[in-house]
């Protein structure tokens, strides 16, 4: 099956976000941008952010940095991260986003051939430089400095950032975003949401993922505030300064919504929506989320509150493929797919994406075959998620060929339809499933509380199974001894979780379950679970 680009709505006009932003001077003193700074919440008006970013381009045009240069970044959200990224734009350079305390910076200058490599709380050496080293080069230009323009501007066709692939099935691969890609994105943004005057937009999902940098472009051409946190201090943020969108990843939101059922909450609408807005500075028009799937608990819990969560779909390699909005939402799905985008299904069911204007056709930076793994020769991306087309438009995404496991007995089996209605239960933080090759299924959970009932859990995973299918049923349950999380290195910054690693963290786990109950012809009608903590069995 093929989706055309859809002809429903007329693409609008492209914007030429980013030789706007780099070639002109921002006069903005209506809007500001937000952060915390040595433990407080500051602020510059896009007109001050956007001088200080120009002084901090002059500074680097000085040391030599020109057009089509690299300069990387490896550090959490700080206003110091925006500052370079729109000053390389400035210089009509390349920002590369990196993952902080995953790399070895002197590896990144020469893999990636870094002009200057910015990171927390590093000492000047070579092209790597402290990241707070900046704040001095913000105050002023160098005396001399060359005025505006510092380049002649992008060709569509231009690279003017370098992103990673998250990492969760294997080493990350680098990509070069074209500009042309990046104008087009935020272009369609802006005909769903018509970010304006009035607006705020929340931004804590780090800004080293190229897209969460948009809403600061966003702001600089379209005229609105945006909020710079992290995850730390996201809902203190927030309720200090009102936002109308927040930018969140699914477990975010899951994690808001067990916070609010915790206390006294309201059964009527109403007071639902007033204790969300309460937690979040009371002024939300929407939510946004994406990068990991949304449970349907989760989407009716704010749906439902009169706080609209939107859901939408895309990878590193094609940006934004779908989107629900205003006027074109359906629960469950990802949204209708953009006018700059068309997809189709192989035959084998899984999604292809094409693009008006690509993010590129190759990766620049991969293992052997990945490229050909990915990107096909019409310059396609074969996303290797499995999903359907309704009858109007909405694009629905059931799981990864990745997270499909073919049992001994020959049944195939999608795990991820299975982990999200365990994901229903309240003790419940994250959870994988395994049995590939295996006569039966076993999750491995991460727990919401160190004090986890693992019997009661695994009861509750028997009433399940009587609902399930018998090869989706899951006769075997490991306890995981602490939760998921990027810091453990679980779950991926985006907080997907990282099914190889956490298979290999509790390999002896698993490996002891099959080889306990192996040769036992498992009962499809078996009540509850083997339940094992993670270094001991705990029995029926």
């Amino acid at each position: 099956m093929t989706s055309p680009m859809p002809d429903h709505v007329s693409s609008p006009p492209l914007q030429n976000v980013l030789n706007t932003i780099s070639l002109n001077r921002c006069e903005d003193t209506r809007h500001r941008i937000f952060f915390r700074q040595d433990g407080q919440i500051s602020s510059l008006t896009l007109a001050e952010f956007d001088r200080q970013a120009t002084n901090l381009a002059q500074h680097l045009h000085a040391f030599g940095v020109r057009p089509r240069d690299r300069v990387g970044v490896m550090s959490g959200n700080r206003i110091e991260w925006m500052l370079i990224d729109i000053a390389v734009l400035k210089l009509g350079g390349v920002t590369v986003g990196l993952e902080p305390n995953r790399f070895e910076p002197a590896e990144l200058v020469d893999k990636y051939s870094l002009a200057f490599l910015f990171v927390e709380g590093a000492a000047q050496r070579g092209a790597v430089y402290d990241i707070t080293a900046v704040r001095a080069w913000t105050e002023h230009g160098p005396a001399g400095a060359a005025e505006l323009p510092l380049h002649a501007g992008y060709d569509p066709a231009d690279i003017c950032a370098i992103k990673q692939t998250s990492g969760s099935t294997g080493v990350p691969k680098g990509i070069e975003a074209t500009v042309a890609s990046i104008n087009s994105s935020l272009t369609e943004v802006q005909r769903m949401f018509d970010h304006r005057d009035g607006d705020r937009l929340l931004v804590f999902i780090p800004v080293f993922f190229l897209q969460q940098r948009y809403w600061t472009y966003s702001a600089l051409t379209n005229g609105h505030d945006v909020i710079l946190a992290d995850l730390d201090h996201v809902l203190d943020m927030a309720q200090a300064l009102s936002p109308t969108v927040v930018m969140g990843v699914p477990g975010f939101y899951e994690q808001l919504k067990s916070r609010l059922e915790a206390t006294a909450l309201p059964v009527d609408a109403d007071g639902r929506r007033d204790a969300i807005q309460a937690q979040l500075g009371g002024a939300v028009r929407y939510l946004w989320t994406g990068s990991a799937a949304a449970s349907r608990a989760v989407l009716e819990f704010f749906n439902d509150g009169g706080v609209p969560l939107y859901e939408g779909y895309g990878l590193n390699e094609t940006c934004i493929v779908s989107k629900n909005h205003p006027g074109a939402f359906r629960i469950g799905s990802v949204g209708r797919v953009l006018p700059n985008k068309r997809i189709r299904f192989d035959r084998d069911g899984v999604l292809i994406v094409g693009s008006r204007e690509p993010v590129n056709c190759r990766y620049t930076w991969c293992a052997p075959g990945a490229n050909e793994r990915t990107y096909l020769p019409t310059g396609e991306v074969k996303t290797y998620d499995i999903g359907y087309v309704d009858e109007d438009g909405f694009l629905y995404v059931q799981g990864r060929v990745d997270d499909m496991v073919t049992l001994s007995t020959g049944y195939n089996v999608l795990l991820t339809l299975v982990e999200e209605r365990i994901r229903e239960h309240s003790d419940v933080h994250d959870c994988v499933l395994y049995g590939n090759a295996r006569p039966f299924l076993t999750a491995v959970i991460s727990p919401a509380s160190p004090d986890l009932d693992a019997r009661s859990l695994g009861q509750h995973l028997g009433k399940l199974n009587v609902e399930l299918r018998n090869e989706q049923r899951i006769h075997a349950l490991v306890v995981a001894d602490e939760q998921f999380s990027p810091d453990n290195g679980l779950l991926n910054a985006q907080f997907k979780p990282m099914r190889g690693d956490i298979y290999r963290r509790y390999a002896a786990e698993l490996d002891r379950i099959y080889q306990q109950i192996d040769g036992y012809r498992v009962d499809p009608q078996a009540a509850n679970p083997f339940v094992m903590n993670a270094g001991k069995a705990a029995g029926q």
